[in-house]
């Protein structure tokens, strides 16, 4: 008989992905720490509960996924991808030990977390394509929809352990010494990639040439129906859906008024969430459109659910729903357009899309902590779920137009019509 555990963990045989997952883990926990002493940091002791300035912080961290656009698609698709994630890890651990001198000797102020904020995210959108592309490399296309998931439950195991641990970290030792934490836990993705078998690895075929490597990948997106959907709903979504950072903190301090423990509490609930999605989205062979459709109105179910909670625990209940429906929907994305597209275009496609998805993010997230200031947190949330509803009506709108065409995932090639 099939295990069925044995299908969900398929990826987890193959050596050079075990490694990589090990070190990614504890990595990923140090993130979320970071995340959750960043937001506390800014909200309650560099300001009075501002959640414009948590906008700022917000829009600068993931402006370079537009500005950088350019240069990060290309270097996914030309550089070597191992040497290129360690010198990018390698930076921000570094960035983050910067911060977090800082901020334990007292002298941090609000301007240099929006310039730590800007430089942290210039290296993670160098990182970011390069990383999502290099799984492919780690277990080949035959397991690729496998290891995308389990990154993703690896990702948001960080994201149940580490705020929780930020919160006791911040309550006991202060916020500096989570950024501390976070900078050190860099190394054991360095160490991890030393430990790679070079000889078990599948290595993507590299792109040639230079000017119009961008252009090019461009032009490959806008002749492809199915991905200009795809972006147009990660565009919804992630510019005015994937605030969390403004929706659980305005939340806890405003509404519920919770301490940093509380804080960190809630953000680790909502992993209970991503972690399911995640590893829902592991069990199944292949993603499909309908999932999109699916993934995108729950979320705006979720959101809806959150923005009415009468209590910490009935909006914590709702963070689940929302964290399951995140990962459906950006975990099936992933995987749909890496699948889909040629081996040699992937970067600059990947990159386009973390463009779409978090460059948004400088137009949303000041809009969403203007909203929360000026008519409460709750109504912030109403946006977030109005981002899930639009999706899914464009989800709708190609799944019933017989005219737009697909491509099945492992496939580089146009194969059936939605509808």
């Amino acid at each position: 008989m099939k295990n069925p555990a044995a299908g969900v963990f398929r990826a987890l045989n193959i050596f050079n992905f075990r490694v990589w997952s090990a070190g990614a883990l504890v990595s990923n926990i140090g993130t979320w720490m970071q995340r959750v002493a960043q937001d506390w940091l800014v909200l309650t002791q560099l300001t009075h509960h501002d959640a414009s300035a948590l906008g700022i912080v917000m829009a600068l961290q993931f402006a370079p996924q537009l500005l950088l656009l350019p240069w990060t698609g290309f270097a996914a698709d030309h550089l070597n991808q191992r040497k290129l994630l360690m010198v990018t890890q390698a930076t921000m651990g570094v960035l983050s030990l910067a911060l977090g001198i800082l901020t334990i000797t007292g002298s941090v102020r609000l301007w240099q977390v929006y310039v730590f904020a800007f430089l942290f995210g210039s290296a993670a959108a160098l990182d970011a394509p390069v990383r999502q592309t290099f799984v492919a490399e780690l277990v080949g296309d035959e397991h690729l929809h496998n290891a995308v998931a389990l990154n993703s439950t690896s990702f948001n195991a960080g994201r149940m352990v580490g705020p929780a641990v930020a919160g006791f970290v911040i309550a006991t030792v202060g916020t500096g010494w989570a950024f501390a934490v976070n900078g050190l836990s860099f190394a054991a993705v360095l160490i991890s990639m030393s430990l790679l078998r070079a000889s078990e690895l599948y290595p993507n075929t590299r792109a040639r040439g230079s000017a119009g490597g961008f252009l090019e990948g461009f032009r490959y997106v806008r002749g492809r129906q199915d991905l200009r959907a795809i972006l147009v709903m990660l565009f919804l979504i992630g510019t005015f859906g994937l605030n969390f950072p403004i929706f659980t903190s305005t939340m806890a301090v405003k509404v519920f008024h919770s301490d940093a423990r509380g804080f960190g509490l809630l953000s680790s609930i909502m992993a209970i969430g991503t972690i399911s999605g995640a590893l829902i989205a592991a069990g199944r062979d292949k993603p499909k459109f309908g999932s999109l459709l699916a993934g995108s109105t729950v979320f705006g179910i979720g959101c809806t659910f959150g923005a009415l909670a009468p209590g910490y625990w009935w909006f914590a209940a709702a963070l689940v729903v929302i964290g399951v429906a995140a990962l459906t929907l950006t975990n099936a994305t992933n995987s749909m357009m890496q699948l889909s597209t040629e081996p040699a275009m992937r970067g600059r496609v990947m990159a386009l899309r973390l463009a779409v998805a978090l460059g948004g993010t400088p137009i949303g997230a000041p809009i969403v902590g203007w909203v929360a200031n000026r008519f409460g947190p709750r109504w912030a949330l109403g946006v977030g779920a109005s981002s899930g509803f639009a999706a899914a009506l464009v989800a709708i709108y190609v799944l019933t137009r017989r005219t737009v065409k697909v491509v099945k995932p492992g496939s580089y090639e146009p194969a059936e019509r939605v509808g």
